[in-house]
């Protein structure tokens, strides 16, 4: 169990590194970051603009093989707004319940590649999607995670392929008595969100 705490605590201190890193990149491509806007200078953004498809030539290069797939694609946007209403109401009514912190969407959910001057409208189109699935699908996780931190704070026997953010506040599978003297406890050890 320590070595496994331990392990966790690797990951979550490199994925902070990693966040750090990403925010890094900004000084590279010449873009700040100014009340949730993306500025670029008019320089760059000119010199992006050269490298925008044209949205005809975009699809003609794509391929019929391509262009037939876009309805499979893009079928998953309703069923997806719908499960986006569902656990946003789930999370609103039921987290002060629980005394569970309630998950900030707009922390998951990002959508900002609309400003990149080199994307033409199919492409920036695309990347609304992906952003908003994406982003949808870690928030989704993160409600998960801490919904089972409450209900169900057990690690699997198996190994998964991968755990989410609530995982090392677990206790061991098959430790009835870390359980039982443990989980009231757990159930309000959200002090890291």
């Amino acid at each position: 169990m320590d070595r496994i705490d331990e392990i966790l605590g690797k990951i979550n201190v490199l994925e902070g590194e990693l966040r750090h890193e990403l925010r890094d990149v900004t000084n590279e491509f010449l873009y700040t970051v100014q009340e949730k806007k993306i500025r670029f200078s008019e320089e760059v953004r000119a010199a992006n603009r050269e490298f925008a498809a044209k949205w005809s030539d975009y699809v003609y290069d794509s391929g019929v093989w391509v262009i037939l797939t876009m309805p499979f694609i893009w079928m998953p946007i309703v069923p997806a707004l719908m499960l986006d209403v569902t656990v946003w109401l789930y999370q609103l009514m039921c987290f002060p319940v629980y005394g569970i912190p309630r998950v900030k969407r707009r922390d998951y959910i990002v959508i900002d590649r609309q400003s990149l001057t080199y994307l033409n409208f199919i492409e920036k189109m695309n990347c609304y999607y992906c952003g908003y699935f994406n982003g949808l699908i870690g928030f989704v996780r993160e409600v998960a995670a801490r919904t089972e931190q409450y209900w169900c704070p057990i690690r699997h026997a198996r190994p998964v392929k991968s755990v989410h953010s609530r995982y090392r506040h677990f206790f061991s599978y098959g430790d009835a008595e870390g359980y039982r003297k443990g989980l009231g406890q757990v159930r309000k050890d959200f002090n890291d969100v």
